[in-house]
């Protein structure tokens, strides 16, 4: 496996490597990698033909924390990862600093006409314009043919879909199911900073998500997993059920496939999660 950290060796790498007739995947992540992540790297190899390359870039990418503190206490743990994907398919690690994403600054920024407006676009203004750019440099520097991300990250995925739909990359997207605890609590780089009171307490998020999969109609499930979260005392984001093909939250006597999303924050950590499922009505 090699590490690099600088876009001209990559694309020198890489350019050797498709000479040869090579696939190239990209696994996107921002590193403190769990088991999660390494799903990433084993739904590639899965995906594409064994003499192939498969970057894991590892950048914790300033433009997307719009909490300063937030960014400052994300783990940094580059030798821990590297021994992480030392047993995986992983064939390089992409690794570069700030200065060499953003050598001018931020002077160019991708927006979306849906990420800024709701969910997690509304409780992390400019996350999604960060995120974007970072994914759409990454896509240029890499040039994949296929790249991996994980369900998890729903409303990132679905504008991630859009992106490359609407500027016509010429990739494929693998996505990969969220992984869980055996508990059932949705992996994460911050659940380290649970202590066991707060660990016991996310539980609620992932169990939200079960009892409302299991209810008949939009508004009985919203009942059931906000009266979950409550009771459990995290301080609660949202709680929505949307059209996993428009992100639109639905209403009424909607049915069909259906995206739970939530977050919150639990003690001092916040935390996302996601189920997809089909609703039914009561009538």
């Amino acid at each position: 496996m090699k590490l690099i950290h600088t876009i001209t060796e990559l694309r020198e790498y890489l350019a050797t490597a498709r000479k040869a007739g090579k696939s190239i995947g990209l696994a996107p992540t921002m590193g403190a990698l769990h088991a999660g992540h390494l799903s990433l790297v084993d739904a590639l190899a899965a995906k594409i033909p064994e003499n192939s390359e498969i970057v894991v870039s590892i950048f914790v990418n300033p433009l997307q924390f719009n909490d300063p503190k937030d960014f400052e206490r994300y783990p940094n743990t580059l030798q821990s990862d590297l021994d992480a994907l030392a047993g995986t398919a992983a064939t390089v690690v992409f690794a570069p600093s700030p200065e060499e994403i953003y050598p001018e600054g931020e002077l160019t920024v991708l927006i979306t006409s849906t990420g800024p407006v709701a969910f997690e676009g509304l409780h992390r203004p400019g996350h999604f314009a960060g995120m974007l750019t970072v994914v759409a440099k990454l896509f240029n520097i890499v040039q994949p043919d296929y790249v991996a991300f994980g369900q998890k990250d729903a409303q990132q995925l679905f504008l991630v879909r859009s992106m490359v739909r609407d500027l016509n990359i010429p990739l494929e997207i693998v996505v990969v199911p969220t992984m869980r605890e055996a508990d059932g609590l949705a992996m994460s780089s911050r659940n380290r900073f649970l202590d066991p009171e707060n660990r016991a307490d996310a539980l609620a998020l992932s169990a939200a998500l079960q009892v409302a999969a299991k209810e008949d109609g939009v508004d009985a499930a919203l009942a059931v997993a906000t009266g979950i979260l409550d009771k459990a005392g995290v301080a609660l984001d949202y709680f929505a059920l949307v059209d996993p093909d428009t992100f639109q939250e639905v209403s009424g006597d909607y049915h069909g496939k259906v995206l739970a999303i939530v977050a919150a924050n639990v003690g001092p950590v916040r935390l996302i999660d996601n189920l997809l499922f089909e609703l039914t009505t009561d009538d």
